[in-house]
């Protein structure tokens, strides 16, 4: 695996935590838990693709981390004023609410 795909994957991961981060207290606990429990996963990545701790990864790997932290956190901007229903901090539960609320939800009832 080359680093573009390393990093595009930091990014991917950090985009839901992002948008956690954006919807709590500056320098809370889950401020603190949503920047770190990513961190985890990266190194795990970093093993995993044999990409080591080479210096020239880096600025890559934690680019991709703050540029998916960032793009959360605009996704929730976006999300906000956008949304027909509240917004929480999770973007899985905010995707369900709006397709429910567009009428698109397919569940057990609905076939």
């Amino acid at each position: 695996m080359n680093i573009w795909t390393l990093a595009i994957l930091v990014f991917i991961i950090n985009l839901p935590f992002g948008y956690w981060r954006a919807n709590v207290k500056k320098l809370s606990q889950q401020w603190f838990l949503a920047i770190h429990i990513p961190v985890p996963f990266v190194i795990g990545l970093r093993i995993f693709t044999g990409l080591g701790w080479r210096i020239n990864t880096f600025p890559f790997v934690v680019g991709a981390f703050f540029l998916g932290q960032l793009a959360g956190s605009v996704l929730l901007a976006w999300w906000k004023s956008w949304a027909r229903r509240e917004v929480s901090s999770c973007i899985v539960m905010n995707v369900l609410r709006e397709l429910k609320a567009h009428g698109t939800s397919r569940g057990p009832s609905d076939v």
